[in-house]
């Protein structure tokens, strides 16, 4: 794959702070992904994901769809979210940012910022919306920016539809894997890094499924129970960061470092929390048998090579994270409409025939699952450029 088509850092004038937007490429003139905060953010980690979104893009490309893909692109801004002034540096980023929302990028929540804020403060940088670069491919804008509206204001249990259907698209990875290893749900033990939108949904939807979460990390440290969490009682006891009060715990349940997760006695692994979260010295702590990516880029590549060494699979983030991006198209396209159950029904459906479909491919080529994954996005593109065209 080539370089990014656009790579440029932004200097806030009122901090010193910088933001970032690479945009990998465009096909039929747009891009799509998400808009991160976080301190220590690089330009080359958002390349990385620019790179990462032009890759789920075309993996979910379906010729029979209403939903064509997009290029891949990526913002970010170096940052705590928590900081006071995070708000106002958010807003004169997007300012900033204008003229590439308004006609190439379309992004929304990502590490750090949740879509309520993204939306406020778009609205406040004068944008009609995060998503308008896509309105002119709309075969009928009036209906579609309805239809997503009516998905978002959807809510489940009290919980909205966009921040559960993630974790129901990287829940079905897990339990697509082990089915096919002929793994039974029920007595398979989980841990997850992250307690947010991503990996709150992703325990949820994996406790239902009857798979058992053992631990599960925030910022505070590593909570376990060896029987199994209340991971509904953990959810609800959460902050908006994902932080969950410790007094929710059950005398039963114990508090560990940090770092616990990677080690607990568990069958899947799930990092849903930062990038670059197992590195060459921690992947020797892990004995679980699968690494399912819910956030992007946790597993260093030198990590994931040892990994593959000892047998450990790691589903790659490009495919298992990749839910919540489709959903959005799914959604505004028209191939679903903004009802839950089918919204939770296509993303079963689509995510478990692209894991299958990896993995077939991963067994067929003696190779990893994200190798196969880029093997499938290769053989894709020249398809979607040949139909679409696009711009490096």
């Amino acid at each position: 794959m080539t370089s990014p088509l656009l790579s440029l850092t932004w200097t806030d004038h009122v901090t010193g702070r910088q933001g970032f937007l690479v945009v990998d490429r465009l096909v039929r003139g747009v891009s799509s992904g998400g808009l991160r905060m976080r301190e220590g953010c690089t330009r080359d980690e958002i390349a990385g994901l620019a790179r990462g979104m032009t890759m789920k893009e075309a993996l979910h490309y379906n010729p029979e769809g209403r939903y064509i893909p997009l290029g891949g692109a990526k913002g970010g801004i170096d940052c705590d979210p928590r900081d006071p002034g995070a708000y106002g540096l958010l807003v004169r980023y997007l300012r900033a940012m204008r003229p590439y929302v308004e006609s190439v990028w379309t992004t929304g929540e990502d590490l750090g910022l949740t879509q309520d804020l993204v939306d406020r403060a778009a609205a406040e940088a004068g944008l009609v919306s995060s998503v308008q670069a896509v309105y002119p491919l709309l075969e009928d804008e009036a209906a579609a920016r309805r239809r997503l509206a009516d998905a978002f204001a959807t809510e489940v249990d009290g919980i909205g539809l966009d921040e559960l259907v993630g974790g129901c698209g990287v829940a079905e990875s897990v339990l697509a894997a082990l089915d096919r290893a002929g793994v039974p749900h029920r007595g398979t033990r989980v841990a997850v890094q992250g307690l947010g939108t991503m990996g709150g949904a992703t325990a949820r939807f994996l406790t239902r499924a009857g798979l058992t979460v053992v631990a599960v990390a925030d910022v505070k440290g590593t909570i376990a129970n060896p029987a199994g969490l209340d991971v509904e009682a953990l959810l609800a006891a959460r902050d908006a960061y994902g932080t969950v009060d410790r007094a929710a715990l059950r005398p039963a349940d114990r508090e560990l470092p940090g770092d616990a997760w990677l080690s607990a006695d568990a069958e899947v692994l799930v990092p849903a929390a930062v990038s670059y979260a197992i590195d060459s010295a921690g992947q020797e702590r892990i004995t679980a048998r699968w690494i399912v990516e819910a956030a992007n880029m946790p597993v260093l590549p030198e990590a994931e090579e040892l990994l593959a060494a000892r047998g450990v699979t790691v589903l790659p983030d490009v495919v298992v994270n990749s839910g919540t991006n489709a959903w959005w198209w799914w959604t505004l396209f028209g191939d679903i409409g903004p009802d839950a159950d089918e919204a939770f029904a296509y993303t079963r459906r689509s995510m478990r025939a692209l894991v299958e479909l990896m993995l077939t491919r991963a067994q067929a080529d003696g190779t990893t699952p994200r190798a196969a994954a880029h093997a499938i996005v290769a053989d894709r593109l020249p398809v979607i450029a040949e139909r679409f065209g696009w711009y490096r």
